[in-house]
């Protein structure tokens, strides 16, 4: 996810595709617009712009591959 907001007291929204979460940012060191990895409502890591662009595309790739499935 992408982080479009920081707040002083180390929470934030983060955005996937339009979709905005609030999330606790206090575990990780980050700035607006660092890509996360978010759990439980807590960014756990940062990632530079081409893993976090690879990641997405895995998980498109993935969830394109279950539609099939249950075809």
């Amino acid at each position: 996810m992408r982080i479009v907001e920081t707040r002083p007291d180390g929470s934030g929204v983060c955005d996937l595709d339009g979709i905005r979460h609030e999330v606790n940012l206090s575990l990780v060191d980050v700035k607006l617009g660092d890509f996360v990895i978010v759990h439980a409502g807590f960014a756990i890591e940062t990632l530079d712009i081409e893993e976090a662009d690879a990641r997405i595309a895995l998980f498109a790739e993935l969830a394109a591959t279950q539609g099939e499935a249950c075809d």
